[in-house]
């Protein structure tokens, strides 16, 4: 765990935005991010959008030397997108990285509170399940499987953070560097889920952000069955693995004692 006292100062940031066809998006929260922020780096992250999103996020790049283009091969998933942009942060020595998406949900004008968050966090999740969080243009239906499915998670993995599935995140690279990163297989939901389970196994600082979340309005969201289907799969797979660990641990234990308590009797 990181010690509060000696947590360096945040110098370098960097916001790492995926993309997949957002090229109506991509200006907007690009302009938010650097009118809220202007200190901060961008680094996209384009899947290979067949809508022009790559060559709209070069054309920012080369208007703005603090945003920059990671072309990828293909739509890889949320997770895959988000491991390659820690790559390219720690490679370049960042102090953090943030995530965000393109759509606009997850509003820019919030980061100024983020960051002062992590000045004294490993992890820092904008969340919308704690007190002072909200969510705008949500149907009662997703309100009630996000909740319900952080709830699930909260419950599996005795975990004390409310909003386990939110991906509006600041990681210190101190952070990435401890939680494992080449082992992370998991997309969407349980890319954040696997993300957060990693963060508290490490003993980081986690802490929550209250933030707006704003329901896109321009494109369809990403979201779909399969990716909470697999969030849930794997949240019961992690839970069950740790409580059998802890099982084993205990058990490990107690023969350990009984045998040294065997010893001292002879």
């Amino acid at each position: 765990m990181t010690d509060p006292q000696h947590r360096p100062a945040l110098g370098r940031v960097v916001i790492l935005i995926p993309t997949y066809n957002e090229r109506e998006n991509l200006p907007r929260v690009v302009s938010r991010v650097r009118t809220a922020v202007p200190v901060v780096d961008i680094l996209v992250l384009d899947d290979n959008s067949p809508d022009g999103t790559g060559g709209v996020a070069d054309d920012l790049a080369g208007a703005d030397p603090q945003v920059n283009v990671l072309h990828r091969a293909g739509k890889d998933g949320l997770g895959a997108a988000y491991l390659a942009g820690f790559a390219w942060a720690l490679d370049r020595g960042y102090d953090a990285a943030v995530e965000m998406d393109a759509d606009g949900s997850h509003q820019p004008e919030q980061l100024p509170d983020l960051l002062a968050a992590a000045e004294h966090a490993d992890v820092v999740i904008g969340s919308r399940w704690v007190r002072g969080g909200t969510v705008v243009n949500w149907p009662l239906p997703r309100k009630v499987l996000s909740v319900g499915g952080n709830v699930y998670v909260k419950v599996m993995l005795g975990m004390s953070v409310n909003d386990a599935t939110g991906g509006y995140r600041v990681y210190r690279s101190s952070a990435l560097k401890a939680m494992d990163l080449h082992l992370v297989e998991s997309q969407g939901y349980g890319f954040q889920v696997d993300m957060t389970w990693r963060a508290v196994r490490s003993g980081l600082t986690v802490v929550e952000v209250p933030i707006e979340f704003v329901e896109r309005v321009i494109g369809e969201s990403k979201m779909s069955g399969h990716i909470v289907q697999e969030a849930m799969l794997n949240v019961t797979k992690w839970a069950v693995t740790h409580r059998v660990d802890a099982f084993r641990v205990r058990a490990r234990s107690a023969r350990t004692r009984r045998q040294e308590a065997a010893w001292h009797r002879l």
